[in-house]
């Protein structure tokens, strides 16, 4: 869809071919016609005899659509076919909002009738997708099974989805030895059933191949924060997400054999709706949910250095919800066309390149305290940096649980450990905060229209783009190896200066 293909290109333009895409719904039957929460492709079907009918038509249209903008496949294997359910009615939920949640949990998600035939509509898929995309492609795709088996998503018993998973990933390894396949993609860090699920995987008789051990390239689960609707204001709860992270990250690293696996957060979000509407998802449009980002992602960093863990990577579950309100308030990175704040501080972040290096600072909340009690008395005014070559760049953001008006933070950033010879640095400061790189607010400052004519839509698209500090100086002087810039830096705000030399 428009508004989707859009976004898609975007994301390239983040970091071409190392932005990656996870979507559910991939094998669902239906009209293929989408809708909240839910999806078809309609890609397996069985004639009168039972016997098999692909058609990989509208996967490959979304894998496509993907590969053209130099994003790659973060492939799910799921839901189940209608065809292959073992509870085939009802099939498509007619869940809407505001409407009990396990309404959702249809004919999708029960386990196969067959699992033999689970295990080979896996491996004819795979097998075509490396015959479309090619094996050097396909090789740096993941592949896992479902979503969030460890709740409602799963409507079956852990060993039956130890049986599906195994099935799904031999056949996929069947047509791509080399292919990288892992799991489980829990609610939370899963604790009992994933450390269940990890020792069935590590020690015990896989289901599809009769040898031991189930193939781990990567491991994965779920964090969310818990944001609440109080005293007419939102509050966050970024300590809920960092203490599910930490709790994954060691559950991980107890296991002497995934130690070094890599670690993807396949859904890390401020929270689990991303379809929910309503006063305590207001935050999502504006700088609220674009310094919680930054203020969270820093932090995964930590916790991993903390665990000795090999994270990875991050996955959001937001995209765009087409034909929508402008700024609907649904958990999304663009609405109508319109990168939101969020998006503009992924783009800070795919800026930063090279090496990870110490950045302190002193109005910064310490992690111990984050994960006990969240940001709830001083702000956290934190910095991240990177050193790339001739090049540092800081990242710097001013982040507090209570979505409620503040005083500005005074910011006196130093860079030391500049080379001795440099006599003066090139300095470019980008800003997202009310009036730089927001398209939500310049909505709001005309009025909120419903339906933004062509004049106001063009200058919605110019503040959704990224922008640099309006006033800030372009350079600053270098004395004994370190440079000092000063800086206000709003509530909410986040800022990137970058330094060259």
């Amino acid at each position: 869809m428009k508004d989707g293909q859009k976004l898609l290109a975007a994301f390239g333009k983040l970091r071409p071919r190392d932005v990656y895409f996870r979507t559910h719904n991939l094998l669902n039957t239906g009209d293929c016609t989408p809708a909240l929460k839910w999806g078809s492709t309609d890609a397996y079907r069985e004639d009168a005899h039972g016997n098999p009918i692909y058609d990989w038509k509208i996967l490959d249209g979304i894998f496509d659509s993907y590969l053209e903008r130099a994003v790659r496949p973060y492939v799910q294997i799921g839901f189940m076919p209608q065809a292959l359910s073992s509870r085939p009615e009802p099939y498509r939920h007619e869940w809407r909002p505001g409407l009990p949640y396990d309404r959702i949990f249809t004919g999708w998600a029960y386990p196969p009738k067959d699992y033999a035939k689970w295990g080979e509509l896996a491996y004819q898929w795979a097998k075509h997708c490396v015959e479309r995309y090619g094996k050097s492609e396909v090789e740096f795709w993941f592949w896992e099974t479902w979503n969030e088996a460890n709740i409602g998503y799963w409507c079956g018993t852990p060993q039956e989805f130890y049986r599906l998973h195994d099935y799904a990933l031999a056949g996929v390894r069947l047509a791509l030895p080399t292919a990288r396949v892992g799991g489980p993609e829990c609610a939370g860090s899963g604790g009992r059933w994933t450390r269940d699920f990890f020792a069935h995987c590590l020690r015990g008789t896989n289901y599809a191949t009769g040898r031991i051990g189930t193939a781990l390239d990567f491991v994965s689960f779920h964090a969310k924060g818990a944001p609440v609707y109080t005293n007419d204001h939102v509050r966050m709860g970024l300590a809920n997400q960092l203490r599910t992270i930490d709790e994954g990250f060691r559950l991980v690293a107890s296991f002497p054999e995934l130690k070094h696996t890599p670690i993807v957060i396949g859904e890390s979000d401020p929270e689990g709706c991303a379809a929910c509407r309503g006063l305590s998802f207001s935050y999502r449009n504006g700088t609220m949910y674009s310094s919680y980002i930054a203020a969270s992602f820093v932090r995964k960093h930590d916790l991993a250095d903390r665990a000795g863990v090999n994270f990875t990577g991050a996955l959001t579950w937001a995209f765009t919800f087409e034909d929508q309100t402008y700024f609907a308030g649904f958990r999304q990175l663009a609405s109508c066309g319109l990168p939101l704040p969020v998006f503009n501080v992924l783009r800070l972040f795919s800026l930063m390149n090279g090496l990870r290096i110490t950045a302190e600072s002193d109005a910064a909340v310490p992690l111990d305290k984050i994960l006990g009690r969240g940001v709830r008395e001083k702000p956290d005014v934190g910095a991240f940096a990177s050193l790339e070559s001739n090049k540092v760049c800081v990242l710097v953001w001013y982040y507090h649980d209570d979505d409620v008006p503040g005083p500005d933070a005074a910011v006196e950033l130093t860079v030391a450990g500049l080379p001795v010879g440099a006599s003066d640095a090139k300095l470019t400061h980008y800003r997202v905060d009310e009036h730089h790189s927001n398209a939500y607010d310049e909505w709001r400052r005309l009025g909120s229209p419903d339906a933004p004519n062509e004049r106001q839509y063009r200058q919605l698209q110019e503040a959704s783009n990224l922008a640099k500090l309006t006033g800030a100086p372009d350079g600053a002087s270098v004395v004994n190896g370190a440079t000092v810039l000063h800086f206000t830096l709003p509530r909410q705000a986040v800022s990137l200066v970058m330094a060259e030399w």
